[in-house]
Parts: structure tokens; C-alpha cells; sequence
């Protein structure tokens, strides 16, 4: 197992889970009776004067932690992670008043770091072209963010009139990855250029990695894309009754926004999640639109086959998790 400084987790035990899922997922939580929670997905489990109870499972605790290992299921390790990525990226509010209605989470970018050093460096690491970093760098797409002791490199998504609603994050020094808490998946990362064609990805590092076949920037030169990419923030599980499914959010906003798009090129993983996820999207689509399948030829994702093609480390083992 990793090392984890114990500093770091002492300061992870200490954050509650009312807390944590008031700040970082807010749509998991819903008030069963005056100042008693219960998840969205559980609804069995309460959370009631700082402790929480999964009473069909018989196991509780106070922590978030405690909840992210014996509900979520992740190790010790990726708990502490999340736990601190998280708080690192946005401090955690305090707890609900009792009867305090639910807010959403407001949406609001990490702060800039003054140094993206880091993120150029995780970047190319990761087989990201220089141009392909600058481009994304200089149309503010990717910045860096530190805060005690952790970097995390930040995609950000805009709407149509360019303004932010969507940014994940992906831990440069960690294995955390994350979406910033009242993010809308409609506006996910993108690179737009107004053309025909559509280039579909799961994540913004294999978005990245497609781009980067396409750089003809010069050394710390940004690139120009002539063909529009999209991420879909995520792995996309199409309802296993394919009647009722839709198109993911951010390809349904993309279309909706982008009315010259024709045709659509779906680069998702070669997996069986990612070989379902392309059939379906390829059946839901309107007629107008012609869709091509056009998976990754080695590796299990456009990272690999880009990590591949330039003679560097695939870097998945060691990110535990967090490839994407």
C-alpha cells in the first residue's frame, strides 16, 4: 500500500460524513426528518447528530471515511485520497443547521495556481504534446491548482457563450480524480472548432491524446484543431432496456449547440464498458448523423495507444485508478 503521511490521515478522519456529502456531493443527500439524513442510494442508511448508521447492513460510523470504505467500498488508501483531494480543491462547509433546507452545490472553479509547471510537466507524462498543453493552457481549458500540498490539474467545461459550468480534476501528486461539485456533465470538456466532424472521447486525457496526433505547433507554440473534440466526462451505461436510455448530457448539449456537426467519430475505450457504451450511443443517435467506431488500435484507451506510440510508460498501475 502506498505511504500516506499520518498527518494526512488524522486530518482525513476528522472530516464527518454529513459534512463531506453536503459539500462534494450534495445529490446524495436527502433529509428523511428534521435533522436525520438519509443517501440517495441508500436510503436505509441515516445520518443523524454527527454519527451515520447503515441499518440494512448493520455497520456505522462517524467519518466520511468510514463511509467511503465500508459502503463505497475503496480501499483505505483511495478514501484518504478522495477525502483530501477534495478538501484540497475546495474546503469542506460546515454542517446543516436542523431543518435547513438542501441547496445545491454552487458551481465555482478551483483557484489558479501562479506556477503550471506541474501541470506541463503530468502532461507530458502522460504523452500530451507541448502544443496540445499550450492550446489548452492558453484558452484557460487547463490550469493548475494547489492547495496544502496537493496538486490537481483541472479541465474545465464551458457553455456555448463561453462561460465555465463543468470542471473534473485529476490529482498531479495523488491518485484523486473528482468533479468540482456543481458541475453540470452538459458542459463538459471540450475543444470546439466549429466544423463538421465530432471526435467523441470517456475523458479529457484521452481527448488530449487524440489531439495530440493532430499538433503542428512548434515547441511552446499552441496547436490549431481543425476538427471539433468532445469528452463525456465519464464512462457513459446505456439502461440495460436500450428503449429507455438517451444520449449522454454532454454529447446531447454538444449537438444541440453545434448544429453543423454531421458526423461523429466515437474514440471510446476498448473494454467491454466502452464497446457497449459505443453501440448504443451509435443506435441512439438521429439518422442525420453518420457515426464511426473508431477505438484505440493498442491499449485500453487513447492514452495508451498515445503512450505507446511515443515510447513512454502507460501510467495506470501506478495512478491506482486514476488513468483517466
Amino acid at each position: 500500500m502506498p505511504y500516506i503521511d499520518p498527518e494526512v490521515i488524522v486530518k482525513a478522519k476528522k472530516m464527518d460524513l454529513l459534512t463531506y456529502l453536503q459539500t462534494y456531493e450534495p445529490q446524495e443527500l436527502v433529509r428523511f426528518s428534521g435533522d436525520v439524513y438519509c443517501t440517495r442510494t441508500h436510503d436505509s442508511l441515516k445520518i443523524s447528530n454527527g454519527y451515520w448508521c447503515w441499518h440494512s447492513r448493520g455497520i456505522g460510523g462517524r467519518s466520511a471515511l468510514d463511509y467511503l470504505v465500508k459502503v463505497n467500498g475503496m480501499s483505505f488508501t483511495e478514501a484518504v485520497t478522495r477525502i483530501m483531494g477534495r478538501a484540497a480543491a475546495e474546503p469542506p462547509v460546515s454542517v446543516f443547521a436542523p431543518n435547513e433546507p438542501l441547496k445545491e452545490a454552487v458551481f465555482r472553479l478551483p483557484p489558479r495556481d501562479y506556477s503550471q509547471s506541474m501541470l506541463e510537466r503530468y502532461l507530458r507524462q502522460r504523452g500530451i504534446s507541448s502544443g496540445a498543453i499550450h492550446y489548452c493552457i492558453d484558452y484557460g481549458l487547463a490550469y493548475q491548482n494547489y492547495r496544502n500540498g496537493y496538486y490537481n490539474a483541472v479541465f474545465v467545461g464551458n457553455d456555448l457563450a463561453g462561460v465555465s459550468r463543468y470542471a473534473t480534476l485529476r490529482g498531479i501528486n495523488s491518485g484523486f480524480k473528482g468533479d468540482v461539485p456543481g458541475s453540470s456533465k452538459s458542459h463538459s470538456f471540450s475543444i470546439p472548432t466549429g466544423s463538421e466532424k465530432l471526435h467523441l472521447f470517456e475523458s479529457a486525457i484521452d481527448l488530449l491524446s487524440f489531439a495530440s496526433f493532430q499538433d503542428i505547433g512548434g515547441i511552446g507554440m499552441s496547436s490549431s484543431f481543425h476538427e471539433d473534440m468532445l469528452s463525456l466526462s465519464g464512462v457513459y451505461k446505456p439502461k440495460q432496456n436500450l428503449s429507455e436510455s438517451a444520449l449522454p448530457p454532454a454529447l446531447r448539449q454538444y449537438l444541440a449547440d453545434h448544429p453543423k456537426i454531421r458526423k461523429i467519430h466515437l474514440h471510446l475505450d476498448n473494454d467491454l464498458t466502452g464497446r457497449q457504451a459505443t453501440a448504443a450511443i451509435m443506435a441512439l443517435l438521429p439518422k442525420e448523423y453518420e457515426a464511426q467506431d473508431e477505438p484505440p488500435p493498442t491499449g485500453k484507451d487513447w492514452n495508451d495507444y498515445r503512450c505507446d506510440c511515443m515510447g513512454v510508460p502507460r501510467t495506470r498501475s501506478k495512478e491506482r485508478g486514476c488513468a483517466r
